[in-house]
């Protein structure tokens, strides 16, 4: 065990792992964590916490990590670049080590022009493949990145990195896998997969690389919430790949019926992610729709969550 998180022992123990994701407030209202958490508690292995994403002020994700250890979740901190300097991260993991979080997602993190502060200076003193190494060698070698050796016990994370299969170059895409296997990462969560063809295509290149012996491969989904979105995803946003068929499914359910259709959406590429091989488990992100995690989670045969 590398942290001996919750997570990291489902995975270990060859379950199909199915992990969710809160959104933390733009406010200080801790009501709004614990609304969102009675959706995901008992439907996932552990919570992805963001760390100001599109570069938004929000709550910030160890906060609200520490928030979900008292409510009987497993958070999963996300951690970017985008703000804080290698002093700052390296005490703020110290800080989310000694509060009992376990597990960490490495990102590089939205460039501020994307959010509500575009004038704010930002950092990126590291990028995601240097933050991985960074925190490996804290947790492996109990050595800051200068290279001064740390006292006392050291921070324990299962490490966790990202990966987009569909962004251009797609042949470069297992190769750069590869990379964040090496600086690091124990587990990978994906874009949100709409394309499943292409991505068993991309897993099959992974596959062949031996990577899905090296690393958990947590595929990502998401429901659609409306046609809007559908369109939207589709047309504007980089690196996310949605066939026509699911904006056409979209368009085609009444308006009344289109959350449904979007939640049906996703449970079937649940069902079909699964049978890929080297495919670990599934990460959700019901974005702002926290509360359609537990029917889609039942819908898609992933309850009861294991106990390990």
């Amino acid at each position: 065990m590398k942290a001996g998180s919750n997570l990291e022992k489902v995975l270990a123990a060859g379950h199909f792992a199915a992990t969710g994701e809160l959104g933390p407030p733009k406010s200080a209202d801790r009501e709004v964590i614990e609304k969102k958490a009675g959706y995901l508690k008992g439907h996932v292995d552990a919570v992805n916490i963001t760390d100001c994403q599109t570069a938004v002020v929000r709550m910030s994700s160890i906060s609200v990590g520490t928030m979900l250890l008292g409510l009987g979740l497993e958070p999963t901190i996300q951690m970017t670049c985008r703000d804080r300097n290698r002093i700052a991260i390296q005490a703020d993991l110290l800080g989310a080590a000694a509060l009992g979080i376990k597990n960490l997602l490495c990102l590089t993190g939205d460039h501020q022009k994307f959010g509500n502060h575009p004038r704010a200076k930002n950092v990126f003193d590291l990028d995601s493949m240097q933050l991985l190494q960074m925190v490996k060698a804290m947790r492996d070698e109990k050595r800051f990145e200068c290279g001064e050796e740390m006292e006392g016990r050291e921070p324990r994370f299962f490490i966790g990195a990202a990966a987009n299969p569909f962004a251009d170059p797609f042949e470069y895409r297992p190769h750069r896998l590869a990379k964040k296997v090496a600086a690091g990462a124990d587990f990978i969560q994906t874009q949100i997969v709409f394309n499943v063809p292409k991505f068993a295509e991309f897993m099959k290149k992974v596959c062949d690389l031996g990577l899905h012996e090296k690393v958990y491969i947590l595929a990502g989904v998401s429901p659609i919430k409306t046609l809007g979105a559908a369109r939207y995803m589709a047309k504007f946003v980089p690196g996310m790949d949605v066939p026509d068929e699911m904006v056409r499914r979209m368009k085609e359910s009444p308006k009344e019926k289109r959350e449904e259709e979007g939640i049906q959406i996703c449970v079937e590429i649940i069902q079909q992610v699964r049978e890929i091989p080297g495919v670990a488990g599934i990460h959700l992100m019901a974005i702002e729709w926290e509360e359609a995690v537990p029917e889609i989670t039942e819908r898609a045969g992933l309850l009861p969550r294991p106990q390990v």
